[in-house]
């Protein structure tokens, strides 16, 4: 996964360079395929890539991380 993710950011990044620096008809067409690849490909394979195995719940602000919160920096004081 994380080669597919490196190979696709490459092959986009590619693009954008070439459409950037090589004077053709389409060099437009080069940018916008880079950065659709970005948006729609490259990112949400990264987020997936990242948050497959975490639990959303430990991210979310609820008491009882709240409460976690205080207790940490009430030891960080001391």
């Amino acid at each position: 996964m994380k080669l597919l993710i490196w190979v696709t950011f490459l092959i986009a990044f590619l693009l954008i360079l070439m459409g950037f620096f090589l004077d053709l008809l389409y060099s437009k067409k080069l940018i916008g395929f880079g950065v659709v690849t970005l948006f729609f490909i490259v990112f949400p394979l990264f987020s997936y890539y990242r948050w497959k195995d975490k639990d959303p719940k430990d991210y979310m602000l609820t008491k009882e991380n709240l409460d976690k919160m205080r207790e940490s920096q009430k030891q960080k004081k001391h």
